[in-house]
């Protein structure tokens, strides 16, 4: 711990990225029609019968953010 408080390092916790969702999402959404951001490459979809591999799958870091479909 001594190592991570060194040199004026901080330690601060995020819950939910810190950002104010009405303002963000929009601009992901811009982004992404603009090709400036590629959700398609960080997102698969699953079929609920294939959820272990969804989380095989992430855990092996083939996918960023599985999503299974019920």
């Amino acid at each position: 711990m001594n190592d991570l408080l060194a040199e004026s390092k901080k330690l601060v916790g995020v819950v939910e990225g810190d950002s104010i969702p009405q303002e963000y999402i929009p601009k992901l959404i811009k982004y992404y029609q603009d090709g400036k951001f590629p959700l398609d490459k960080l997102i698969k979809v699953y079929d609920f019968q294939d959820i272990n591999q969804a989380f095989a799958d992430f855990k092996a870091g083939k996918v960023f953010k599985p999503i299974v479909k019920m």
